[in-house]
Order: C-alpha cells, then sequence, then structure tokens
C-alpha cells in the first residue's frame, strides 16, 4: 500500500476512533432536589443519551459530595431510545446538612461516567428545594469513579 494511503487509512480510522468514543455519552440537563426529611432528598435528574437499545443506554446516575462519597444512586433498569431527554427521580438521597457543594454524575454501558457532572451548591436551596441546570454550572470529571 503506498504511503499516502497508509496515512490516509490511519487518519481516518483515528477519526472515526475518536468520534466513537466522544458520541453517546450522557449529558446531564438538569437536576431538582426537594428536601422531604431531615437529610433524605428527593432528587430527580434530567439526562440525554442516544440509546440504541440494551446494548448501549445510559444506566444510572449518582449523587457525590466534595470528597467524592456516593451518597445515592437511581439504577435506570432499561433503555430509554424513544424518550429523550428523560427525567427518572429517588426518594432516598440522604444529603448531610452540613454539605455545600453535591455533584451530579450520569453513566452509560458503553462509555461509563459522563466526562461533565453537574455542580449544585446546596447552600442556595431555599424553602427546601434546588433546581440546577446544565447551562449554568458544568464540572469536568479528572478521573473515573468506579460503579
Amino acid at each position: 500500500m503506498p504511503k499516502s494511503y497508509k496515512h490516509t487509512l490511519l487518519c481516518l480510522l483515528f477519526f472515526i476512533g475518536f468520534n466513537t468514543a466522544q458520541a453517546g455519552s450522557v449529558t446531564i440537563l438538569a437536576v431538582d432536589l426537594r428536601n422531604s426529611s431531615g437529610n433524605w432528598w428527593t432528587t430527580n435528574a434530567t439526562i440525554e443519551h442516544e440509546d440504541t437499545g440494551w446494548e448501549h443506554y445510559a444506566d444510572s446516575w449518582r449523587v457525590v459530595d466534595e470528597r467524592g462519597n456516593v451518597l445515592g444512586t437511581k439504577v435506570l433498569r432499561h433503555p430509554h431510545v424513544n424518550e429523550q431527554p428523560f427525567t427518572r427521580g429517588t426518594a432516598d438521597i440522604n444529603i448531610p446538612k452540613e454539605t455545600d457543594v453535591i455533584y451530579i454524575e450520569a453513566h452509560d454501558t458503553q462509555h461509563g461516567w459522563s466526562n461533565k457532572r453537574l455542580k449544585v451548591d446546596m447552600r442556595k436551596a431555599v424553602k427546601g428545594y434546588v433546581r440546577q441546570h446544565a447551562e449554568d454550572k458544568t464540572t469536568p470529571v479528572k478521573a473515573e469513579k468506579p460503579l
């Protein structure tokens, strides 16, 4: 194979590989948190993902504190191919009163944890309610954490 074809082929393979790795990761669009009792919060996360079926879908999201401690996880038990974006919630997230900042992280079956997470300033809660949109603030994740 001529050298120019090899170079073109390598560039093409790199481009395809790069786009495949970047495409399809989970996007966290928003989160609503409502204090239900004491440290317990009802949490609804709106996420978007190019679910293609059981082989590739957004399968969970979680709440972590600034130290990376997992405060709660929502497991998504099936693909949402025709329902994008979608919101799912859980009523069992224990966020200690002294927690100032939490992060929402999302996961899919092929790419793992999303490369961005949503930062929520719990000090901005009014009457036990806080809503954060992704366009307001996202924070890059430095290292992937195990599920």
